[in-house]
């Protein structure tokens, strides 16, 4: 059954933890730089090199889609989300399916569960669980990081690939705390799958990993309330929840049914208690 989300006239939305500000790569993109200033309600400036010792990110809108790049050149380029191409659009192709640590914890093998992705980010589990099958409510409480997502969508959807454009159809975004937009849904919207990746330091070495975490700490801070996530998570799931953890950290929460390793991470999964037989499907 897939799951609605309200509609909200005001979404509860986090506000940056540093100062943004949104900057036009060219003349010709100033009018589309200022949308975007304003539907963020975030300061559009003209000349990063003359201001942006007064800002931590730039919010840059260029011919290929935005992207956020730190003011200090000691943090590398730009972060851009694309499902076209790069390494996100290769999981699509090379990810292993159904057999898969994700797929697995959120439970594919009986079905293609309805999945609320209470932490998108970059939205890349979010698009997986999406090429795989699912119908995804990604949620997303950085207003920054939702227009990253958002752009990209429309992106891909307009790339003339029908898979991809189906995959993306597959995926609701939406700009709130989800805390919030869970203690909202009614049972008839509930979905299967509850999937929560808390913030934590990523064990790459590359360059890329690193940037990006830094970028989205910025933005969404360490996600202290990620306990608290889970309870209401736990409180509207039909089915299991889903946390992301590093291979060797401890649970986020007692009650841990089965977990699914990878090479870096594990899925720890919470089965609801109508769920519990799901427990053999899963291992």
């Amino acid at each position: 059954m897939s799951a609605t989300v309200p509609n909200f006239d005001s979404p509860v939305q986090s506000t940056p933890l540093c100062k943004v500000a949104v900057v036009a790569a060219a003349e010709a993109l100033r009018d589309r730089a200022g949308e975007v200033a304003r539907e963020l309600h975030l300061p559009l400036i003209e000349s990063p090199t003359r201001t942006q010792c007064e800002f931590d990110l730039l919010l840059m809108v260029r011919p290929d889609g935005l992207a956020v790049a730190p003011t200090d050149s000691a943090s590398g380029g730009a972060l851009r989300v694309d499902f076209v191409r790069g390494p996100t659009a290769y999981r699509r192709v090379a990810a292993g399916g159904r057999r898969q640590p994700l797929a697995l914890a959120v439970g594919l093998k009986r079905g293609r569960p309805a999945v609320f992705d209470a932490t998108a980010g970059l939205g890349r589990d979010s698009f997986l669980l999406a090429c795989l099958g699912c119908r995804v409510t990604a949620v997303e409480r950085s207003p920054v990081l939702e227009a990253l997502l958002c752009d990209a969508l429309e992106r891909g959807r307009a790339a003339g690939n029908k898979q991809l454009s189906a995959a993306l159809d597959r995926i609701r975004l939406v700009c709130g705390d989800s805390r919030e937009v869970l203690r909202l849904l009614v049972s008839a919207d509930a979905p299967d799958v509850v999937y929560i990746d808390p913030m934590f330091t990523p064990r790459e070495k590359s360059a890329l990993a690193k940037k990006e975490m830094r970028i989205c700490r910025m933005l969404v801070g360490d996600d202290s309330d990620a306990a608290e996530l889970l309870d209401a998570a736990r409180a509207v799931a039909r089915r299991r929840v889903v946390v992301k953890r590093q291979r060797k950290a401890p649970p986020l929460a007692s009650g841990v049914s089965v977990s699914h390793r990878g090479r870096v991470v594990r899925y720890d999964v919470y089965l609801q208690t109508s769920s519990q037989g799901d427990v053999a499907a899963t291992k």
